[in-house]
């Protein structure tokens, strides 16, 4: 498996602390996804707005359902959910 270097919340500074902290307040832990974009913050945000989209506004999905899928396709590509 490939190696990418990851910015770990407690070595985070600026901005990216700032975005860490509210991944924190909401969902307890920064997930995989976004540390893996952490040296490119420009990246970073921009997964973000789409990962909200996708799992918190409105849909044809409820938010159970939406996590199932994310949890069936973690599975296939044999990563950590």
């Amino acid at each position: 498996m490939a190696y990418v270097r990851q910015i770990e919340a407690a070595e985070a500074t600026g901005e990216l602390k700032e975005f860490y902290d509210k991944l924190i307040e909401r969902d307890g832990c920064v997930r995989g996804i976004f540390k893996l974009s952490s040296l490119r913050p420009s990246v970073l945000f921009g997964l973000s707005t789409l990962y909200e989209a996708v799992f918190y506004e409105e849909s044809g999905l409820s938010r159970a359902q939406r996590e199932m899928v994310a949890i069936v396709v973690s599975a296939v590509n044999g990563c950590d959910y």
